[in-house]
């Protein structure tokens, strides 16, 4: 037979589109020609599977005209993930596996020129965009990729270390005995989750005890924060640990999280089920951060999904990479659209931010004064544009521990402790509403809050002197619906209002 197709899959963001390989042998000049749209990593795999095929001790058609379709043909395609179903496709093609035998399955793995198979970018990926589209198929992947393409429950998956371990599989029907499957080729089963995933403990910082309230609030009601302190505070080392308080990951949400770090490269089994926290440096664009380039990758913001984002030194970052997050924060994705691809990447994190106070860091600081002009502070203050700290529902004044205190003051409270404390309160708010606190929107807010009449009137009175919008309001409104939550109460409180707007300060330069 001098036609065979072979099934494989390509990646459009989050999505994995059906790609037929189209294999034709045909008399004349010898050629190999590869069309249907292929980037220059997939052009390169002519030369990949010759050498693979010519050294696996399997004939190459050199007297042969090869045509290598990749359909559909307006659906680009990049990566060395198509080298496996080509040299399927050859070998189906000339007679030497069986055509046939290979409907049901689909082949991904780049080759080596020796003809081992190297992981490919994306498997997981793959296999949960199969599941999503419940197509029953069988998935041959290299190691490492099929035991992230099996953390997909009900994935049918097999794992082939050489192309000869595939060929072996799907050889022609013949009177002499099969040899045995060796360890070359085999079912790689589901993993399950791990009981508990393991993150830095909060008692590791001594004292402060109002910014660990914050965070217990912020994990709570999933709500983003703003720390603002001198250096050597702590605010990086309460960050890093504030994923530990989030509630442990379900299955769905530790498959998205681990198919988009997948997708980027980044995904290891051993961080399977533990939420991200990416912590991205102030010099990164606003590509690196919201994702970008051709074809589209996930930036920061989609590798932090159900994570944490750190962004420590806020004031640093470029403008235009911080104005890029105002979207993204309220809709909890992002749109990736360019000239002839577009793509959409999940995006619902938490946002945490630490930045100083001024130029050198210790306006306020009872420890060192601060050299600044108040013009200087005004500056550096203003790189933060307004609407930016609006979507922002915590700002909180992290203070420094004095020696002494540093030294002498006990281990705090641990991460344990906390965690059942703000996902009770969690609980309480789906039980209710059936979403966290900070997702509430419109009439939501009215319907669950539930203020009593004394804190409308304080909430009422405070908006007006501050001055605030009424995203600024509505999100106070939140914060205190947690707050009451975690102090188990029914109704939004005076108190709870009350603790809700000290959270709620804006920059001053003093």
């Amino acid at each position: 037979m001098s036609l065979s197709l072979v099934q494989g899959r390509a990646l459009v963001g989050l999505q994995a589109p059906a790609v037929t390989v189209e294999v034709h042998l045909a008399n004349g000049l010898p050629s190999f020609t590869l069309v249907g749209l292929a980037d220059v990593e997939v052009k390169e795999a002519r030369e990949r599977v010759r050498s693979a095929l010519q050294n696996a001790g399997l004939e190459f058609p050199h007297n042969k005209r090869i045509t290598v379709n990749l359909a559909p043909a307006d659906l680009p395609k990049d990566s060395g993930r198509f080298d496996l179903p080509i040299a399927m496709g050859i070998l189906a093609a000339s007679g030497q596996v069986d055509a046939s035998r290979l409907a049901g399955f689909e082949f991904a793995g780049e080759l080596s020129l020796s003809g081992e198979l190297r992981p490919v970018r994306g498997a997981l990926a793959m296999s949960l965009a199969l599941r999503q589209l419940k197509v029953s198929t069988k998935l041959v992947l290299p190691p490492g990729s099929a035991e992230e393409a099996a953390l997909v429950p009900d994935a049918h998956i097999y794992r082939a270390k050489h192309l000869l371990d595939v060929v072996q599989q799907f050889l022609p029907p013949s009177n002499e005995p099969t040899e045995p499957a060796g360890d070359g080729w085999a079912r790689v089963q589901t993993t399950a989750l791990p009981a508990q995933a393991h993150y830095p403990d909060l008692s590791d910082v001594k004292g402060q005890a109002a910014s660990k309230r914050v965070l217990e609030i912020a994990s709570a009601g999933g709500h983003s924060l703003l720390m603002i302190g001198p250096p050597g505070s702590g605010k990086s080392m309460l960050a890093q640990r504030f994923a530990g308080l989030l509630p442990p990951m379900s299955v769905e949400e530790a498959l998205e999280t681990a198919a988009i770090a997948s997708l980027a490269g980044r995904f290891t089994l051993e961080r399977w089920a533990q939420r991200p926290t990416a912590q991205p440096h102030h010099s990164a664009s606003a590509v690196a951060l919201v994702g970008g380039g051709s074809p589209p990758r996930p930036g920061e913001i989609s590798l932090s999904h159900h994570g944490v984002l750190f962004l420590d030194e806020l004031p640093e970052f470029p403008r235009a990479a911080l104005e890029a997050l105002r979207e993204p924060l309220e809709s909890g994705t992002i749109t990736i659209s360019r000239a002839a691809r577009r793509a959409e990447f999940p995006a619902r994190f938490q946002l945490i931010a630490a930045m100083n106070p001024c130029p050198c860091g210790y306006l306020g600081s009872t420890v060192r004064a601060c050299r600044c002009t108040p013009d200087q502070v005004r500056r550096y203050q203003g790189k933060l544009s307004g609407p930016l700290l609006d979507r922002i529902d915590l700002h909180l004044e992290v203070t420094s521990l004095t020696a002494q205190d540093l030294i002498s003051a006990p281990p705090g409270e641990s991460t344990q402790a906390i965690r059942l404390r703000s996902t009770a309160a969690r609980d309480r708010a789906l039980l209710r509403q059936g979403c966290t606190n900070q997702a509430l929107q419109g009439q939501a807010i009215d319907v669950h809050v539930q203020l009593e009449s004394q804190a409308i009137a304080f909430l009422n009175k405070v908006a007006t002197q501050l001055g605030w919008s009424g995203r600024s309001t509505h999100r106070t409104l939140k914060v205190a619906r947690t707050i009451a939550d975690l102090a188990g109460s029914e109704t939004t409180q005076l108190t709870h209002v009350a603790e809700a707007v000290q959270y709620r300060r804006a920059l001053q330069a003093t």
